[in-house]
């Protein structure tokens, strides 16, 4: 990982975490559309539509990007560092229970810590994958630093516009897939794919355990040339790795359908229901550590 040289007034904050005075951080009063990354190591860390005015004098989000910022308890005993998940930076701290976004919480984070990227220069790669149900690949890529969003959808059939029910069915050539935006000057498309290649098996053809049927094929559906490349590449260095073959498909994608909203954050807003237990939970257990990932 390579880090970028800072300044001694940065070093200050961000290494020995200081702070830096209320009202005086140029991104204190900025709502432009991008995302933060982190000035040490440029993961990305938050998205401006979670930016909120606090008038508390530093910068203010409501939440963080997938597996972005790690939690500490302060040494004052009382409040909650926030750190750059990757490099360890200090960002600020962060405050739950005041009540001023239906999210509850306040991402308390020096200007000095970070760096804006306007929305036209964010280069960012799109893939669509699907491995099985889409409520644990959505959640596997919920906990990957680097990436930007992760949203359960459709692809692959005929059917334009299908509900989750016709998908059920199995009738509508459709996979259920998520669609994944990635910051590849964070995290890799290799990395991706390890991700994706942990969490299910590309052996079983049209099912992943109790789940049967063409919906819950393994699917890769590319959207550049050079990812196709990356992509078959990738398949032909690991397919030595499995006793039987790989059945995963690698398709240019067509149409990329939005699921339901009652899909969207599903591991994280139903952990007690029973597939997310039993199923989704050792997958994500599998995942952070094999790949190390601390979220």
């Amino acid at each position: 990982m390579e880090l970028n040289k800072l300044t001694p007034e940065e070093e200050e904050v961000i290494v020995k975490k200081g702070t830096e005075a209320p009202f005086s951080g140029k991104y204190n009063e900025h709502f432009e559309s991008g995302i933060y990354v982190c000035r040490q190591c440029a993961l990305p860390l938050y998205n401006s539509k979670d930016k909120f005015k606090s008038s508390c004098g530093w910068p203010s989000f409501d939440d963080e990007l997938p597996a972005a910022v790690k939690r500490i308890a302060d040494p004052d005993g009382m409040r909650t560092e926030i750190t750059c998940a990757r490099c360890n930076a200090h960002l600020g701290h962060v405050f739950r229970g005041e009540r001023i976004t239906p999210k509850n919480t306040r991402h308390c984070v020096n200007s000095i810590s970070m760096e804006f990227v306007p929305k036209e220069k964010v280069e960012s790669e799109v893939i669509i994958l699907g491995g099985g149900c889409f409520w644990c690949t959505e959640a596997a890529f919920s906990i990957v630093p680097g990436v930007l969003s992760v949203d359960p959808g459709y692809a692959g059939g005929t059917v334009q516009n299908p509900t989750y029910q016709q998908i059920s069915e199995g009738n509508s050539g459709h996979a259920e897939v998520v669609r994944v935006e990635y910051y590849p000057k964070a995290v890799s498309l290799e990395k991706i794919l390890d991700v994706f290649f942990t969490v299910h098996d590309p052996t079983q053809l049209n099912r992943q355990g109790d789940d049967i049927g063409t919906q819950y094929r393994s699917v890769i559906f590319y959207t550049s040339k050079k990812q196709k490349t990356a992509v078959k590449g990738y398949i032909e260095k690991i397919k030595e790795d499995y006793e039987r073959p790989l059945t995963t498909e690698v398709k240019k994608i067509d149409k990329f359908y939005k699921a339901e909203d009652y899909h969207v954050d599903y591991y994280r807003n139903n952990p007690e229901k029973g597939y997310c237990t039993f199923v989704i939970s050792p997958k994500i257990k599998k995942l952070k550590k094999k790949l190390d990932l601390h979220a």
